[in-house]
């Protein structure tokens, strides 16, 4: 006995489907983050000066350090089910999602490269943005890591950054402009909403890296569209990685004196 098909859905109810799954996406994972971020912020100002707070990241979880260890790997697992789910949701056409948003090692020293070098524009600019809120008074500091320097640290370093690198990109940038674009958006339109998604869940840190990560995002997203990116998020991948191993390890291992002269409180 013939079982006979579903419908195809229309081109509406196909928009709508794909609405509620972003805010769904959104709501497990970096929306979830940007909504954090702007109560924080609106705590940070009613509470005083941004310039004389302080927020940290990569902190220490027990004193005890192989259950510290343990929390750490725990947290970046479950951090990446998001990146899964969004990997599993873009191949609902049949095609590969890692090959749809160029999560793969089919071009190792291209995007090696690209990464590189994107890391470099974002990364130096990004500096300066920071010292310059830091002197305006609407950053706060930001310690990037208040780990214990045990044998583990760096490793568990790494996989932040890796952590970090995949959720933002493969989410921020390949899940939502892909998504954005099978509903119609404009180009303008998803650079936006990439850009500004990016920014608001940095909101925590001030003003100054809400906008050096909103900036971020707009150069991303159109390396992501242009001929160059050729939608591959591998580079972005390597960039923010790349990005992200200087600032942890770097702050858990530069001198104190460095630091200071970066402008960074210890």
């Amino acid at each position: 006995m013939d079982i006979a098909q579903a419908p195809a859905p229309s081109a509406r109810a196909w928009s709508r489907r794909l609405t509620a799954e972003i805010w769904i996406v959104l709501g497990l994972s970096l929306g979830k983050s940007a909504v954090y971020a702007v109560v924080a912020i609106i705590a940070a100002l009613t509470r005083g000066p941004l310039g004389e707070q302080t927020t940290a990241l990569n902190t220490s979880q027990s004193p005890r350090p192989y259950l510290d260890l343990t929390y750490q790997v725990l947290s970046v697992s479950f951090a990446l089910v998001p990146v899964a789910l969004v990997l599993y949701l873009l191949s609902d056409s049949g095609r590969s999602a890692f090959r749809r948003i160029g999560l793969d090692l089919r071009r190792p020293v291209r995007d090696l490269g690209w990464g590189l070098g994107l890391g470099a524009l974002i990364g130096i600019p990004g500096l300066g943005l920071y010292l310059a809120g830091r002197a305006l008074g609407i950053t706060v500091a930001v310690q990037a890591s208040g780990l214990d320097p045990y044998w583990w640290t760096v490793p568990v370093l790494l996989l932040a950054a890796l952590k970090n690198a995949l959720v933002e990109e493969v989410i921020v940038v390949g899940y939502l402009i892909e998504r954005l674009g099978e509903k119609r958006w404009g180009i303008p339109a998803i650079v936006a909403a990439s850009a500004l998604l990016r920014g608001a869940y940095h909101l925590y840190q001030g003003w100054g890296p809400f906008a050096a990560n909103a900036i971020m995002g707009v150069i991303f997203a159109l390396f992501y569209l242009s001929r160059f990116g050729r939608r591959r998020v591998m580079p972005l991948v390597v960039a923010h990685t790349a990005l992200d191993v200087a600032a942890f390890v770097g702050y858990q291992y530069l001198p104190e004196e460095w630091l200071m002269a970066l402008g960074v409180d210890v």
